[in-house]
């Protein structure tokens, strides 16, 4: 059976939500997951119940509390340096037959702060295991990817409580 490119793109709420869902129905049909969070290293509510399945394995990337914007020079790289070693051990992980679905979440982020190694995702992607199913979330995705997937799902923002100085509230935003 062969396994798609799945994405999850967009300005609206609910990319990372998606992916997570998919995760669960993988893991209660049996299937081993593998997350890989770009730019993220906040707790989230969502850890916590993945971290009670033992089909998933949650990979995160991010040095300190900072968004890329606000990081240094030295900040960046040591956040390029994590993100792409998960990265590499996300692919390994995969062409080693160890996980059947593996989500790279907020990977565009990841790819327009050039906070990854692209040239590795390029040859994952182009080399991708067949049988792997791959969800990759985030706003923006460069044209290659969008040619490269089987699913193409947008999330688009008609409103947001954040654009009425709504703060993200635990347990729902994160």
């Amino acid at each position: 059976m062969s396994g798609l490119i799945h994405i999850y793109c967009g300005d609206g709420k609910g990319k990372t939500t998606a992916a997570i869902g998919l995760a669960v129905r993988a893991a209660g049909a049996g299937k081993r997951v593998l997350l890989l969070q770009f730019l993220k290293g906040q707790p989230t509510g969502e850890l916590a119940s993945l971290a009670m399945l033992p089909q998933v394995t949650v990979l995160r990337g991010k040095m300190g509390g900072k968004f890329t914007f606000q990081m240094g020079e030295r900040e960046l790289q040591q956040t390029y340096d994590l993100q792409t070693k998960n990265l590499l051990t996300a692919v390994e992980t995969a062409r080693a037959g160890d996980c059947d679905l593996l989500i790279l979440d907020e990977l565009f982020g990841a790819l327009s702060t050039e906070t990854v190694d692209e040239d590795l995702l390029r040859n994952f992607i182009i080399h991708k295991p067949a049988a792997l199913e791959l969800v990759l979330t985030g706003r923006n995705p460069p044209d290659w990817l969008l040619k490269a997937a089987d699913y193409v799902s947008e999330i688009c923002k008609r409103k947001h409580p954040y654009d009425k100085g709504i703060q993200a509230r635990q347990g729902i935003e994160f």
